[in-house]
C-alpha cells in the first residue's frame, strides 16, 4: 500500500526509478550535507547566537525546505542554511559591521520574503530559463570541480598554502589516508555497477575509521533536541530602512539566487531532467521551496536556507523525484534526535562521496561548444572559476558577463536576450557597490 502511494505521488514508474533506490539515495544525499548540522551552529554561534537553538533550527529549516521540495515541486534536491551565506552572515555583518546577529537575521528575513514575491511572479524562473544552454553545461561542470575540491579539502588531502595558495596535503595523515582508502572502495563499488554505491562507500569508510581513531563512537544515542527559544523570532525592525540593511539583503539575495539556480542547472542537467529547450519543468516550484525555507529558518532562528549542491549524491546514486528529497527530510529529522549517531560520521567519510560526484558531473562537458569562441570563453570561465572562487555564484557572473560582452563585441547581438543584458549590467554594479 506504502509502494503503490510512493509509486504515484512522485511517479517513480515515469522516471525509471524506484522505492529503494530513491530512498537510498536521500539518505546519501543527507549524509554528504549532514556536516552543515555542526557547521552551522558553530559559525552562527561566534556572533553570539545559542549554538543549541541554531542545531535545531537548521535541522528543522532543512526538514520543512526539503519537504517543500518533495511534495511540491518532486525532485531529489534537498535544502538547509547554506554555506557560505552563514559565514557572510557572522564574520561580515556581524563581526566586521558590528551589527547584531538580530539585524542580521532580520536581513534574511526580509530576503525571504522578497524571494517569494520574486518566485511568484517567476522572475527567478525567468532568470534560469535565460541562461544560455553552454553555459548551463558548464554550470554542471563547474559545480564538479566545486564539490570535488570541497571534499579533497574536508579530507586534508589539498591544504591551504600562503605561497602557492593551494598544495597536497600529508597523505600519511589519518584523515587523507581514510579519504583515499574510501576514493578505492566506492571506485570498485561503481566499477561493479553495486547500487548505492556512494552510500556503501560512505558507511564502510566510518567503519574503517572506527580502529584508525577517526570515527569516534558516540557515549549516547539519543538526544532531545535543544530548545529554540533565545533565537527564534529574534527580528530587529527599528533600523530595517537603512542603506546598511539595503546592501546586506541585496548581497544575500544575489548570492542565494545564484547559488540555488546554479545548484537547479547542474545536478538538474546531470540528471537529464532538462527538456530540449534547456528548461527545468516546475522550476517554479523548486525555487519556491528555498524562499519558505529562508523565511521560515530566519523565523526558527537560523541563516538563508539554499539548495544544497551536494544534492548531486543522490542524483548520482539514482535519486531522480521527490522521494529522495523527502527521505533526506526524513533523516535530518531522525537528527534531531539521534544527533551523536549522525556526528559520529567523519569528513573524510564523506569527501571521497564527494569527489566521485566531480566525477560524475563532468560530464555535459562533451557537449559544450568548445569551437565557437563566444560559446567556449564564457563556459570555461564558468566552469573554473566556480572552485578558484569557491564560489557558484561568482562562476556564473563570469560567465554571463563575458558572455554578453563577447557576443556584443563581435555582432551576434541576437544570441544575447533581455535578460542576460539586463543581468550583466547587474552583476557589474553590484562588484562595484559592494
Amino acid at each position: 500500500m506504502t509502494e503503490d502511494f510512493f509509486q504515484k505521488r512522485f511517479k517513480l514508474k515515469e522516471r525509471n526509478t524506484d522505492v529503494k533506490t530513491e530512498v537510498m539515495a536521500g539518505i546519501t544525499t543527507f549524509m554528504t550535507m549532514a556536516y552543515i548540522l555542526i557547521v552551522n551552529p558553530n559559525i552562527l554561534s561566534e556572533a553570539g547566537m545559542d549554538w543549541g537553538g541554531v542545531f535545531t533550527a537548521t535541522a528543522l529549516s532543512a526538514v520543512i525546505a526539503t519537504l517543500i521540495m518533495a511534495f511540491y515541486a518532486n525532485y531529489p534536491f534537498a535544502l538547509a542554511p547554506g554555506m557560505g551565506l552563514n559565514a557572510f552572515f557572522t564574520y561580515y555583518v556581524v563581526l566586521q559591521l558590528g551589527k547584531s546577529w538580530q539585524f542580521a537575521l532580520t536581513a534574511v528575513f526580509l530576503e525571504g520574503i522578497i524571494f517569494i514575491i520574486l518566485s511568484l511572479f517567476k522572475v527567478r524562473e525567468a532568470i534560469f530559463d535565460a541562461i544560455p544552454m553552454n553555459l548551463k553545461k558548464a554550470v554542471s561542470v563547474g559545480i564538479g570541480l566545486f564539490i570535488s575540491l570541497i571534499g579533497f579539502a574536508n579530507a586534508g588531502i589539498v591544504v591551504a598554502d600562503e605561497d602557492t595558495m593551494v598544495k597536497l596535503g600529508n597523505l600519511t595523515n589519518k584523515e587523507p589516508l581514510l579519504a583515499l582508502i574510501g576514493l578505492l572502495i566506492i571506485g570498485i563499488l561503481l566499477a561493479k555497477n553495486v547500487k548505492g554505491a556512494l552510500l556503501y562507500g560512505i558507511l564502510a569508510t566510518t567503519i574503517i575509521g572506527i580502529p584508525m581513531g577517526i570515527t569516534e563512537l558516540p557515549t549516547a544515542f539519543f538526544k532531545a533536541p535543544p530548545s529554540i527559544s533565545q533565537v527564534a523570532f529574534q527580528f530587529e525592525w527599528n533600523n530595517i530602512f537603512t542603506w546598511e540593511m539595503l546592501i546586506i539583503v541585496f548581497t544575500f539575495l544575489f548570492v542565494d539566487i545564484f547559488d540555488t539556480v546554479g545548484t537547479l542547472v547542474g545536478v538538474a542537467s546531470k540528471a537529464d531532467m532538462l527538456d530540449e529547450e534547456g528548461k527545468l519543468p516546475r522550476v517554479s516550484q523548486a525555487l519556491f521551496a528555498d524562499a519558505v525555507g529562508t523565511v521560515a529558518g530566519a523565523c526558527l532562528g537560523t541563516s538563508t536556507v539554499t539548495t544544497y549542491v551536494e544534492s548531486a549524491a543522490g542524483v548520482a546514486d539514482g535519486g531522480r523525484t521527490g522521494l529522495t528529497a523527502l527521505s533526506a527530510a526524513g533523516m535530518f529529522f531522525l537528527a534531531l534526535f539521534f544527533s551523536p549517531i549522525f556526528a559520529m560520521v567523519p569528513g573524510a567519510a564523506t569527501a571521497p562521496a564527494l569527489i566521485i560526484v566531480g566525477l560524475f558531473m563532468m560530464s555535459p562537458i562533451k557537449e559544450i561548444d568548445l569551437e565557437d569562441y563566444t560559446e567556449a570563453i564564457p563556459a570555461f570561465l564558468t566552469i573554473v572559476m566556480m572552485p578558484f572562487a569557491y564560489s557558484i555564484a561568482e562562476g556564473i557572473v563570469f560567465g554571463m558577463v563575458s558572455y554578453v560582452l563577447l557576443k556584443l563585441i563581435t555582432g551576434k547581438r541576437k544570441d544575447i536576450s533581455l535578460i542576460m543584458y539586463i543581468l550583466a549590467i547587474l552583476f557589474i554594479l553590484k562588484n562595484i557597490i559592494i
